[in-house]
């Protein structure tokens, strides 16, 4: 893998099995929370550069990679940011940092609702904003339901393509190869939080430093969006990726790594 990755773990928390990959080992903790369809290994291009700073906790959401999945487990916001909270209690971390991207910037803000002993920072990559009575999520619910039922039959990276017509050859192919281990319910389960959920309710308590990291080209977050969000809570910054879709480091990785950077004050080779 990377000159940065250390190893794959498992640990039991909040009733399930979530699997996690660690890299850097060094610095100040980052758990990171992929995206809806996003297993761990997914994220690795961007943790091994991650592990450069931080001692850095990429997770399998339940339902998701190699962590607990199947009809037993529920898969909603509150049972998935628990998961969050109960790993970091597992670990023992006095002191952390989360990022999240998309479904896990929402997870974020939920989880540090439930419990922020030893949270320090936030890091929240254009989560979506719909809920109820708000404008819906710009992606469907045909287009994961129509990759993931493809990937249990068996893709490759070329078939990968038809979805993500952007990605490199090893993002398809990392993608081709996990998509088929995100269990169906569970991404509907998520998809559906997305517009019944009130995520917005939580924005406002929120007491550490955020960053609020915006796709440019991504539709998810629009500017009037930016300002309820810093209305509800001022001590959020807001920062642009320009040349971004939603999968801002799939699509400008040197943007996603500038932002962040510049906002830690911390160069990433």
């Amino acid at each position: 893998m990377s000159a940065t990755f250390l190893y794959g773990q498992n640990e039991f928390v909040n009733g399930v099995r979530i699997h996690y990959l660690r890299y850097g080992g060094k610095g100040h903790p980052l758990i990171l929370i992929p995206g809806i369809t996003s297993p761990a290994i997914t994220w690795e291009f961007v943790a091994e550069r991650l592990g450069q700073v931080f001692d850095t906790y990429v997770l399998d959401v339940r339902g998701r990679g190699l962590s607990s999945s199947g009809p037993e487990h529920d898969y909603g916001t509150d049972v998935c940011a628990q998961d969050i909270v109960s790993f970091v209690q597992k670990l023992g971390l006095k002191e952390y940092s989360l990022m999240g991207h998309s479904m896990g910037a929402r997870f974020a803000i939920r989880a540090n609702e439930l419990s922020n002993q030893g949270l320090t920072q936030l890091f929240l990559i254009d989560p979506p904003v719909s809920g109820p009575e708000r404008r819906a999520y710009p992606s469907k619910l045909p287009w994961y339901v129509d990759s993931i039922q493809q990937a249990i039959q068996g893709m490759n990276s070329e078939d990968m393509k038809v979805f993500c017509p952007t990605w490199t050859e090893a993002q398809l192919q990392l993608r081709a190869e996990w998509l088929h281990t995100c269990y169906l319910p569970a991404i509907i389960q998520a998809f559906d939080d997305f517009h019944t959920y009130d995520i917005h309710q939580y924005i406002s308590h929120i007491q550490v430093p955020t960053l609020l990291m915006v796709a440019g080209k991504g539709g998810v977050i629009l500017p009037e969006d930016e300002q309820e969000i810093q209305q509800s809570n001022p001590n959020i910054q807001v920062k642009h990726v320009p040349q971004a879709g939603h999968m801002i480091p799939w699509d400008d990785l040197e943007g996603f790594f500038t932002v962040l950077g510049e906002y830690l004050g911390q160069k990433f080779n």
